[in-house]
């Protein structure tokens, strides 16, 4: 697939996984909602209940900026998968303002942002390699 297609296929789906680096090396997958703006992916901690203000994949992308998101779909049709990839690096935004890109792009995305813009930490991974596949290729 042409880079085109993995992000409009990535950008197609409401939840992505978010892979990331442990302290002890080992692997953090969690899903999270996103915005993408063409090669950055952008997602806030909001108001969702959470276990914990401190979310371990802040503190893995911190430590280690390298992560991975991945999107798929499914359907008992198997002809009709697809997985989309995007590798990148992620950075923290601790206190981005309501103006930031990020949020705008959330609230445009999301209505439950409009009303309540998420007011905790930005994650911001900027994607360098686009991967996919498709059962029709």
């Amino acid at each position: 697939m042409e880079t085109a297609e993995l992000r409009r296929r990535f950008a197609s789906s409401p939840v992505a996984r978010l892979s990331t680096v442990r302290p002890d090396g080992g692997p953090h997958v969690v899903p999270i909602v996103f915005a993408l703006v063409e090669d950055t992916v952008f997602s806030a901690v909001d108001a969702k209940p959470k276990r914990s203000p401190h979310l371990q994949r802040l503190a893995n992308v911190r430590a280690e900026p390298r992560c991975a998101l991945l999107v798929d779909h499914y359907e008992d049709d198997w002809r009709r998968l697809w997985w989309v990839r995007a590798d990148g690096v992620g950075a923290v935004v601790e206190s981005p303002p309501v103006e930031h890109p990020g949020i705008r792009a959330l609230a445009l995305r999301f209505p439950q942002y409009r009303d309540e813009p998420p007011s905790g930490p930005l994650l911001v991974v900027t994607v360098h390699r686009w991967t996919g596949w498709t059962s029709t290729s």
